[in-house]
């Protein structure tokens, strides 16, 4: 989908578009893909490379503040993936032969996988490690805010520490941060990345699990972990990362294997659709209660 492809204007310092199909703000940002986007007043707040993005949605119709046609073509088009053509994977889905992908992914239908900065990616699912999505929010933010510099004039965002900056710091301080034992595997990835002993750049010529195996070469990321940085840093759709949630769906609802589309181009896709409905179908649940 190309910037022409939209239907887009530029007022008061304002980008709006509307009619983006496949795209819903709330599904993409709690979908449990992200940890620096929180919502007030309408709006979801977030820091992306070094930027600040404040978006929102009203019916139909997409909001991006502070922004200029030329940035949204150039830097956020990309971030939220609106190039790939989602309703088209979406509705394979959908049309196809496996029923519970297909009520997943008409459900979760408005999520599009975000194209994340790959080391912020890292880090943030060696913190996901046992843990919960508002204690992760809050330890990275602790993080940013200490280690980050300020992106906005008011000091209120903080861009997200780079490998060097901590790896020049000690596991002590990183405990400090109330990561408990994952401080010594982020202090470890720092290292690691800053030294170019993993090479971000070497991960882009090799197949998706080999890429995994070079990324569980740092203390403390398995292939849960290397397969979200994957998913969510490198853009490698066909991805799939079994957490709690994803081993509850298969062992729910494929106890004889997984079908082909959960190993196909576009599984972290299907994985993300299937994530987002089992966890939502238990919290309905646990609301009845």
């Amino acid at each position: 989908m190309s910037l022409t492809d939209l239907n887009l204007k530029e007022e008061n310092g304002c980008v709006h578009i509307d009619g983006i199909p496949n795209f819903s703000l709330t599904q993409t940002f709690e979908c449990g893909q992200c940890f620096r986007f929180s919502q007030k007043d309408g709006i979801y707040e977030g820091v992306v490379g070094g930027r600040l993005l404040r978006i929102s949605q009203k019916d139909t119709e997409t909001v991006v503040h502070g922004c200029s046609a030329q940035e949204f073509d150039g830097v956020w088009k990309s971030f939220l993936s609106l190039d790939i053509d989602y309703p088209t994977i979406c509705n394979s889905f959908i049309s196809g032969s496996d029923q519970t992908l297909s009520r997943a992914s008409e459900y979760g239908r408005g999520i599009r996988i975000l194209r994340q900065d790959r080391w912020e990616a890292l880090c943030s699912f060696i913190i996901s490690q046992n843990n919960n999505i508002p204690r992760i929010k809050k330890i990275i933010n602790t993080l940013c805010t200490l280690y980050g510099d300020p992106v906005d004039e008011k000091g209120m965002h903080y861009s997200f520490p780079s490998p060097r900056r901590l790896a020049a710091l000690s596991v002590e301080e990183l405990y400090g941060v109330s990561m408990g034992f994952r401080a010594k595997y982020v202090y470890d990835a720092a290292c690691k990345v800053s030294a170019k002993e993993i090479d971000f750049s070497y991960i882009d010529s090799l197949d998706t699990p080999s890429a995994m195996e070079y990324l569980c070469r740092i203390k403390g990321v398995g292939p849960k972990v290397a397969l979200c940085t994957l998913l969510f840093g490198f853009e490698r759709l066909d991805a799939f990362p079994v957490d709690v949630w994803v081993k509850k769906v298969l062992e729910k609802y494929y106890p004889d294997g997984a079908c082909e589309a959960l190993s196909g181009k576009y599984a972290g896709i299907a994985q993300q659709y299937l994530f987002y409905y089992e966890r939502s179908l238990a919290e309905a649940e646990k609301s009845k209660k």
